[in-house]
């Protein structure tokens, strides 16, 4: 069983009575809900636990971390952020959701900037399958619509992805590269656009599917990690010149 661990700040929902509304236990429980039922082992953590909740145990046990953060991004201590930067080099798989593209962890791995434009609006995004071949589309639509969302803009200052699988399209004409995939190590990372915390984008099916999806690929089995380091030589490894 592929075991998942959420990670989110829970400042939002302690704070604002509109997104404790929505999220009455913090977004991390109704993901942890959701992904649940597609026969996840779903576990959680957050930014005030000891060490944010993301110790060695958790961290050696998970496949797949998925990570969405916002108002609080410097309060992240660098030392976990270099522990899971370690774990997604040795192959756990990373999902970054909504503004943790300006996470610490996220712009690690990136070596960007990661900014973008935002829009703080009730706007319609349609979200485009580009790469319908690719298993994160599996069962989904061709287009799928979230009625309210906050926009997200180009440019979106990141790597030129390995594969671009959603854009979005926004009410005020924008496009967005909105789900993107790339490989750190031998760890797969993919960036998802949706969710703001005032609307209840991780309660919508094809939202929860696309992570679901990406939650399956990222911890696909990889090949062998390499070894590196001095090597010995071809006689001591029974190889004659």
């Amino acid at each position: 069983m592929i075991k998942v661990t959420v990670w989110n700040e829970f400042r939002h929902e302690k704070r604002m009575t509109e997104v404790k509304e929505i999220y009455p236990e913090g977004i991390h429980r109704a993901l942890q809900t959701g992904l649940s039922a597609y026969g996840f082992d779903v576990g959680t953590a957050t930014l005030d636990e000891p060490e944010h909740g993301l110790t060695d145990d958790v961290l050696a046990s998970t496949d797949v971390l998925i990570w969405w953060g916002h108002m609080a991004h410097d309060e992240v201590d660098d030392s976990i952020v270099a522990k899971v930067q370690e774990r997604v080099l040795q192959g756990m798989g990373l999902i970054v959701l909504h503004s943790g593209h300006y996470s610490k962890i996220f712009r690690k791995l990136m070596g960007t900037s990661c900014a973008l434009k935002w829009r703080e609006a009730d706007e319609k995004e349609r979200l485009w399958i580009v790469k319908p071949s690719h298993p994160i589309a599996a069962g989904l639509p061709e287009h799928f619509e979230l009625e309210q969302e906050e926009m997200y803009g180009e440019h979106f200052d990141i790597p030129d992805p390995e594969e671009l699988i959603l854009v979005s399209w926004f009410e005020g004409g924008e496009v967005f590269r909105s789900g993107v995939t790339y490989s750190r190590g031998n760890g797969r990372i993919f960036y998802f656009r949706p969710g703001h915390e005032t609307y209840p984008t991780y309660y919508r099916p094809h939202v929860l599917r696309v992570i679901a999806n990406a939650v399956r690929w990222a911890a696909e089995e990889r090949g062998a990690a390499p070894t590196y380091g001095n090597a010995r030589p071809l006689e001591a490894i029974g190889v004659k010149r």
